[in-house]
């Protein structure tokens, strides 16, 4: 599940974006999506016309199947729940919907689980998930479509006993020939869920900023666009905990992400975002989907991560969780993160309580 930021707040991240990524294919006027086999230069393919004005940003190939996915996708945040179903009831008319997105036999994971696999499964924790949060929806924000890979930006709301949330997520998704997802993985904190009701869960970047009087960075160039070249180096700087090369790549853009009250404008303050990732975390990636749009680009790495609380005092070591980081460069000039801090500051026992809390 998602919830959505005030428009102020993801008005300046884009106003102040990075760098552009690789330009596929022939580009349409409105959107800045590119046309699949069936459109021409400067058109968007028929059956997508009604989408665009749904989503905030539309970039890359667009193909028959990306578009009917993203009808589904847009579908399910547009429904309302009515009634909650109760746990494992499937002919819920929005439970309907949201199986609808995907394939007999998909799988779906988020950070800290083992995969969903199959209809039943993800319809079942869908159920659960709209008794806990009735009034959840979202709408699309940066969305990029490469083929048969669509990267869902979406802005998510709902409540929980009573408290307003919002925050985003990007669902990142591989497609079958008829737009339904084979295999979704979703980026997203969900201490952004739990904050209402546990305030005793110590945020991960608790304290992180920009240095107290910093001035503009001296180095205020957009970083150039991403390629599909760097992506060996990316990786590796990822798994070597490289916080200079991860910083040094993307210039003068600001860093969004998780626990920020604001972007990070300076390479102080963007540095130390990263080194308390790293001081609570031991991560181990390999590169996952990359789509590319005109302005934008969206690169995951996905793999496993060792919690700081798992680890042994005297051996170092501790206990494996999956986890996983979804980087967007662009466009002009931002660099935003998406993952989930909850298997990093809690224990699955511990996360199992949150939710009986809010149940």
């Amino acid at each position: 599940m998602t919830m959505v930021r005030r428009l102020t707040r993801r008005t300046a991240l884009l106003a102040t974006g990075t760098a552009a990524a690789v330009a596929l294919g022939a580009v349409t006027a409105a959107t800045g999506a590119t046309a699949g086999p069936t459109a021409g230069a400067g058109e968007v393919l028929a059956e997508c016309a009604g989408v665009q004005g749904k989503l905030e940003r539309l970039e890359g190939r667009l193909t028959p199947n990306g578009c009917a996915f993203l009808k589904r996708q847009i579908a399910f945040g547009e429904t309302p729940t009515g009634t909650p179903p109760v746990p494992g009831d499937l002919s819920h008319p929005r439970v309907r919907v949201y199986q609808d997105i995907f394939d007999d036999e998909a799988t779906l994971w988020e950070a800290g689980t083992a995969p969903q696999r199959g209809l039943t499964a993800i319809g079942t924790s869908i159920t659960r998930s709209l008794g806990l949060v009735p009034d959840f929806r979202y709408r699309g924000t940066e969305v990029v479509a490469d083929g048969a890979v669509v990267m869902f930006g979406q802005w998510n709301e709902g409540t929980v006993k009573g408290h307003p949330i919002a925050y985003p997520q990007i669902a990142r998704n591989v497609l079958s020939d008829d737009g339904r997802t084979m295999q979704a993985r979703r980026y997203y904190d969900r201490h952004e869920l739990f904050k209402p009701v546990a305030p005793e869960l110590s945020p991960l970047f608790a304290g992180i900023a920009d240095p107290a009087g910093a001035g503009a960075p001296a180095d205020r160039r957009a970083p150039e666009r991403f390629r599909a070249g760097e992506i060996t180096a990316r990786l590796a700087a990822w798994n070597g905990e490289d916080v200079a090369a991860l910083v040094g790549r993307t210039g003068g853009a600001r860093l969004g992400g998780p626990g920020l009250a604001a972007p990070l404008a300076t390479a102080e303050g963007k540095a130390d975002y990263l080194r308390r990732l790293f001081e609570q975390a031991d991560v181990r990636f390999k590169s996952g989907q990359v789509a590319f749009g005109r302005t934008m680009t969206y690169v995951e790495w996905y793999g496993t991560a060792v919690p700081a609380w798992s680890k042994d005092p005297v051996t170092g070591k501790g206990t494996e969780v999956s986890f996983g980081i979804v980087e967007r460069f662009g466009p002009g000039g931002a660099w935003e993160l998406f993952f989930d801090t909850l298997p990093l500051i809690a224990t699955e026992s511990e996360i199992a309580a949150l939710y009986r809390r809010i149940a």
